[in-house]
């Protein structure tokens, strides 16, 4: 082998390596922080009320429940 070569061929060598050991790192806080159910999904109690209180009294009169809606799906792992 030539030295461009070897050079070559020790770079393609060092990288799968690092690179395995960085997706692993990335995919583990990934999991970690995504949340495990849809949004539609999470905290049904809270958003029961929220939506019957909205029906029946309107947005502005349930500020409440809407904001108890939020916490339960940031508690959920939601950016809301």
């Amino acid at each position: 082998m030539s030295g461009a070569q070897l050079q070559s061929a020790s770079s393609v060598l060092a990288i799968p390596g690092s690179q395995q050991s960085k997706g692993s790192v990335t995919e583990t806080s990934a999991a970690e922080s995504k949340p495990k159910k849809r949004i539609c999904c999470a905290c049904p109690d809270t958003k029961k009320l929220r939506d019957e209180c909205i029906v029946e009294h309107g947005e502005p009169a349930c500020a409440k429940w809407i904001e108890a809606h939020r916490l339960c799906l940031r508690a959920e792992g939601f950016n809301v």
